[in-house]
């Protein structure tokens, strides 16, 4: 079943999910330590741009994204890795913001701190 216009209009015209972006972040910034993550990055990319031209049901998407999160943990799994390896890679933690995936990123971020 595809979606709608009107659907796929309100879905493309909102932020990425707390999860997309947690599973993209995720994702970028282990493709360079395994050439796996670059596949599932790959992938999650190419089923979106599916979901963008109307040929893939956003809630496929979704049932795809939070299986892959599940692979790696779950969704605060994932945001506490990838604070850590940002953190441990350039010493801080840069992204900021107000949505919820910064807010649960910031409080992984003390955990990490170099001092």
């Amino acid at each position: 079943m595809f979606i709608g216009k009107k659907l796929k209009k309100k879905v493309m015209s909102q932020k990425p999910s707390k999860e997309a972006k947690a599973l993209s972040l995720f994702l970028m910034a282990y493709k360079s330590v395994n050439p796996v993550y670059k596949e599932k990055s790959k992938r999650i990319n190419r089923l979106w741009n599916l979901v963008k031209n109307n040929e893939l049901p956003v809630e496929d998407y979704f049932k795809e994204l939070n299986s892959m999160l599940d692979s790696y943990g779950g969704y605060l799994e994932v945001v506490e890795k990838t604070v850590k390896f940002y953190v441990e890679k350039t010493g801080e933690w840069s992204l900021k913001g107000e949505d919820q995936y910064s807010l649960d990123a910031q409080q992984f971020v003390s955990k990490y701190s170099k001092s």
